[in-house]
């Protein structure tokens, strides 16, 4: 494991879920390995809730939060092997979790079952999360247990409340420090580059494959650590398959390729689509279609401002592609009156042409942590709260209800915006968007 980069975020991180705890104890496990086939594995990804508390980065680990205890933050992590580590790389142990990581306690993972039901004692309350994993939830049970039966004897308190820590922390989560939003800058500046190097280099007769070839790649040169989800590169009708990650097919002329991906840096994913013509030039039909999703963002990014939810922006979103939609002939009806934009829209038809949401949060994973709704109700956006919008159309090659020359064509335009005090921050703006703009780019690594 390398040296800690962050060790002030971290901190931080821990005493405002401490403050919020209310005094009781909190345990949160590692991810586990997964295995890809036979005995090799997956590369290893920590659980972000645990990267957001410690910046651990090593399997086999637990955190111990106890507020108020003598050593209120306790690691235990996998001991210095050495000849372990020369084959799964060197670790940083107990000692390094407290010399390096500041933890106040340390031990070797084998040691958590031994000693959890002591270090339970004295809180009635345990922020765990049951149902995730059967064998931890065993472990857990098996202290309580035998914590309760010291407490015949001592008194103390046991667990006897038990709080998902997802609540608490994915509210943390959601709030993006400025050193969080530093990490993020940097993850879509990286992202910004791997796009625009993918469009100089797209051409007919190049595969989807060689595209995120060039955008992978360029996410690790740059010092990322890879993709923060799989990329998607779909050409043609493949655009129109919202998840599309085979890769596998040659680029054809005349047709679009749709383009999603984002760089991982420091453990925090940017997220980016962009949609251009593999010959380098739109069609009238495309172009079209093209301007009422960009239309689309640049209303709904306009939205992201305090005060407006995260419903608001993807009503604004939907609007304009509703009317856009009308006006080109993909559903029916008159653009022009509002009534029959908002009986389509209740009626859910625009559904088939727009079917996902317009945004996500963004942060540590690439669907962040925290609650879109409170009390039933869509959540105001605030100051330091980061999310991406990302309107689209997919008009199937099958569907023959559609006008001929948008069948074929999937468009999806994306960025992730800060939500800021003074209007919406674009770390993303540098891939270029506009239809001059992308245009004058692609091909240009051919020519």
């Amino acid at each position: 494991m390398l040296a800690p980069k962050y060790p002030d975020l971290w901190r931080a991180n821990r005493e405002r879920f401490i403050e919020r705890l209310d005094g009781g104890a909190a345990l949160l496990f590692g991810a586990p390995h997964v295995l890809r086939n036979g005995d090799a594995e997956y590369r290893y990804r920590q659980n972000s809730d645990v990267i957001y508390l410690t910046g651990w980065l090593d399997p086999e680990c637990a955190v111990l939060i106890r507020p108020g205890a003598e050593q209120p933050f306790v690691m235990f992590v996998q001991p210095r092997e050495p000849d372990r580590e020369i084959w799964t790389g060197r670790r940083a142990g107990p000692d390094g979790a407290i010399h390096q990581f500041g933890a106040d306690g340390a031990y070797a993972f084998s040691e958590l079952a031994a000693r959890l039901p002591d270090m339970l004692q004295g809180y009635s309350t345990l922020h765990y999360r049951f149902a995730d994993d059967f064998d931890r939830d065993r472990l857990v049970t098996a202290a309580i247990a035998k914590a309760r039966r010291k407490a015949r004897r001592n008194g103390l308190d046991v667990p006897s409340c038990f709080v998902d820590p997802s609540h608490t922390l994915h509210e943390l989560r959601l709030i993006k420090s400025e050193a969080e939003l530093d990490i993020l800058r940097k993850a879509a500046q990286i992202t910004c580059e791997a796009h625009s190097e993918a469009m100089a280099m797209t051409r007919p007769g190049v595969y989807e494959y060689e595209l995120e070839a060039v955008i992978n790649g360029r996410f690790r040169r740059k010092g990322g650590n890879g993709p923060g989800y799989t990329t998607i590169v779909g050409g043609g009708d493949n655009a129109t398959i919202l998840h599309y990650i085979e890769n596998e097919s040659e680029l054809q002329p005349g047709t679009l390729v749709c383009v999603d991906a984002g760089c991982e840096y420091d453990c925090y994913t940017a997220d980016v689509t962009r949609t251009w013509p593999v010959s380098g030039k739109f069609s009238e039909a495309q172009k079209e279609l093209y301007t009422v999703v960009l239309d689309a963002q640049k209303a709904a990014i306009a939205a992201c401002i305090p005060g407006n939810t995260w419903k608001t922006v993807h009503d604004t979103a939907t609007r304009v592609l509703v009317r856009g939609m009308l006006s080109l002939g993909l559903l029916e009806g008159d653009p022009t009156d509002e009534g029959e934009v908002d009986a389509l829209i209740e009626e859910g038809l625009h559904k088939k042409y727009y079917m996902h949401g317009t945004g996500h949060w963004l942060g540590l994973d690439v669907h962040d942590a925290g609650a879109y709704n409170r009390s039933g109700e869509a959540r105001p956006l605030q100051p330091g709260m980061v999310l991406t919008v990302e309107p689209g159309l997919y008009i199937s090659s099958s569907d023959t209800d559609a006008p001929a020359q948008y069948r074929g064509i999937g468009i999806r335009i994306e960025d992730d915006i800060v939500v800021t005090a003074t209007g919406p921050e674009n770390l993303t703006s540098g891939v270029p968007r506009e239809i001059d703009e992308v245009e004058q780019l692609v091909g240009t690594a051919m020519r």
